[in-house]
């Protein structure tokens, strides 16, 4: 067996491995199953360039990233993402999907920093250095930004309780009065 051969079947297994973890975090934080998978084919191009590089390494690491920085491009160069998440078609997601409908309809109503640092740290479990570390920003601004999104997702959930006063400040800054 040819050594490219050996390379392409590894690949072909971690992507096997990866790919439906790298795509409910896709869903996640773009709130779109179609951008999602988008998101999830790029990353998983950039993997495979590097393959032989990387796969002694931490493949995962560098597709969350590649899918993270793809996705604030994309944000940045159209300026839109979607309000509210369309449930994924059945026949190319996994059908327990269906329950996370509500989350990503709730996560959709975070700004997009809340929201990718929300589904970094508690979805994909990453510390906040390494949250830090791929979305280019401060441990400081990690742990705000999770403290108000989680906040705010409360809140949704449970409307009857007050928001707390760091969420309702930021609120009113962003011209969202409670």
């Amino acid at each position: 067996m040819s050594r490219q051969r050996e390379l392409d079947e590894e690949f072909a297994e971690f992507a096997r491995g990866a790919a439906p973890r790298l795509l409910k975090a896709a869903w996640l934080i773009s709130g779109d199953p179609h951008q999602a998978e988008d998101l999830v084919q790029s990353a998983m191009v950039k993997v495979y360039l590097k393959w032989s590089r990387l796969r002694e390494g931490s493949p995962l690491a560098y597709a969350r990233r590649c899918l993270v920085t793809t996705h604030i491009d994309t944000h940045r160069r159209t300026g839109r993402e979607s309000a509210v998440a369309e449930t994924p078609e059945v026949g190319s997601w996994d059908r327990s999907w269906d329950d996370t409908d509500e989350v990503v309809r709730l996560l959709a109503t975070l700004p997009l920093r809340e929201r990718q640092v929300v589904v970094m740290r508690h979805y994909a479990g990453l510390p906040e250095a390494h949250v830090a570390e791929l979305l280019g920003i401060s441990v400081g601004t990690v742990k705000s930004s999770a403290s108000r999104g989680l906040a705010r997702l409360r809140q949704a959930l449970h409307p009857t309780v007050d928001a707390p006063e760091d969420v309702r400040s930021a609120e009113v800054r962003e011209g969202n009065h409670v």
